[in-house]
């Protein structure tokens, strides 16, 4: 026996490493079919890496100062060696790590990832999914430029709307009455805490997907299938090791998405203003509102929704209902699907259609959150918000009406 295998011995005797890397990638079988989407996994893995190291590194050179905060990201920015390609990979990296997740979360619905028994899997996820825009809305504020105050004074401000508690839940969350110095510690502090608390729940949502296995394009349960391959007699007939295929594979798809990464970073860090808003090059001004006030890019589908609501006696809480019911109904979708097949590629004209004027609605709600309200937009978002709802709330219907097509015993190639 050689002395790495002694070691590696030694290492099981007291720590499960070979079992874990066995159970988890090199005997973990994965269905033989899996497609570009299934890319989106392991890219959001690299992101949350990303975003974790970028982070700590950029905390070592920032000060959580309301006299000092810009300034300090303007040294790291300038003076801190490098300094200016962390930050961009960190300011880059959200709005790369929220277009995987949303590709992610677009590949669920396509191929029914949230049906049993994949049901706590897809909630985790949702989870997963809550607890990084509370991370993102906590890093919004702490470069303290204008939109960044601004943004975030308009968001905190909507628990302010909550009957009875509200205005003690705004200045709890605040820490003080308006936007201030102990907002900027406290949301500095979760920030850099959060991220940690999502790299848990990822670890449990990876836990949950080997469990029940991962779905695949036909929708088709390899667990239950025949049994035997050319790896293992007990192992499904219709799946492969993780590793080394899979993982050789998603290596080639991290080596396409860093070269567009990377152009992002050296080219348009900014992305017109989408990525890094123009008002937050200047400093914030408690004094000076900014003519026009959204959140980031990913924030901005809800933001619509928010706003689409009327106000009731001056009040925005039926927005702000709203803007939080359009988040938690992703929660109960594996039960509204009553459809008989998984898959998008046995799922009828119907449910293809709903679904892309789903993703065309989200999109637009995205791109109205950015902009100006006026009474035209208002009514664009307000049929997008009764769009959006209406194709959770409804799929147990027009999911059941849908003309589906046979499944195959087998998963297709």
């Amino acid at each position: 026996m050689s002395m790495m295998q002694n070691f590696v011995g030694w290492i099981d005797d007291r720590f499960p490493m070979t079992k874990v890397w066995n159970e988890h990638l090199a005997q973990y079988y994965a269905p033989k079919n899996f497609n570009f989407w299934y890319f989106m996994g392991s890219l959001a893995m690299l992101m949350l890496v990303n975003q974790i190291l970028t982070g700590v590194w950029l905390a070592m050179s920032y000060k959580p100062d309301a006299g000092l905060a810009f300034a300090s990201v303007e040294y790291i920015m300038r003076d801190v060696e490098w300094g200016w390609l962390i930050r961009y990979m960190h300011s880059t990296g959200a709005s790369a790590f929220f277009i995987v997740i949303y590709l992610h979360m677009f590949r669920g619905l396509m191929y029914g990832s949230y049906r049993k028994p994949r049901e706590l899997l897809w909630v985790i996820g949702v989870i997963v999914y809550l607890a990084m825009m509370a991370t993102a809305f906590m890093g919004y504020l702490l470069p303290w430029g204008q939109m960044s105050y601004w943004g975030a004074q308009v968001i905190v401000n909507l628990f302010s709307a909550v009957p009875v508690i509200g205005p003690d839940l705004g200045v709890w969350i605040r820490g003080d009455y308006v936007i201030s110095d102990a907002t900027l510690n406290r949301f500095f502090a979760l920030h850099f805490l959060l991220p940690f608390v999502l790299a848990a729940l990822v670890f449990i949502h990876i836990v949950a997907l080997h469990k029940v296995g991962s779905n695949n394009p036909d929708g088709i349960e390899i667990k239950k299938g025949p049994k035997g391959n050319k790896w293992s007699d007990t192992a499904p007939a219709d799946g492969i090791p993780f590793h080394p295929y899979y993982s050789v594979k998603d290596i080639a798809g991290v080596a396409g998405f860093l070269f567009l990464f990377a152009a992002v970073i050296f080219f348009a860090p900014e992305m017109g203003g989408y990525f890094l808003e123009h008002p937050n090059f200047e400093p914030a001004n408690p004094l000076k509102t900014p003519a026009h006030i959204a959140p980031v890019w990913y924030f901005t589908p809800f933001y619509a929704i928010l706003r689409a609501v009327p106000s009731i006696a001056g009040s925005a809480f039926p927005g702000v209902v709203a803007m939080f019911g359009s988040i938690l109904v992703m929660f109960f979708l594996p039960w509204l699907d009553r459809s008989p097949v998984k898959s998008i590629r046995y799922k009828g004209g119907l449910y293809k259609v709903v679904l892309g004027l789903f993703v065309v609605d989200f999109i637009v709600l995205g791109y109205l959150g950015t902009q100006p309200t006026t009474d035209l937009y208002k009514l664009m978002a307000q049929i997008g918000t009764i769009y959006y709802f209406a194709f959770f709330l409804l799929m147990p219907i027009y999911s059941k009406m849908d003309k589906t097509k046979p499944v195959p015993e087998r998963v297709t190639q």
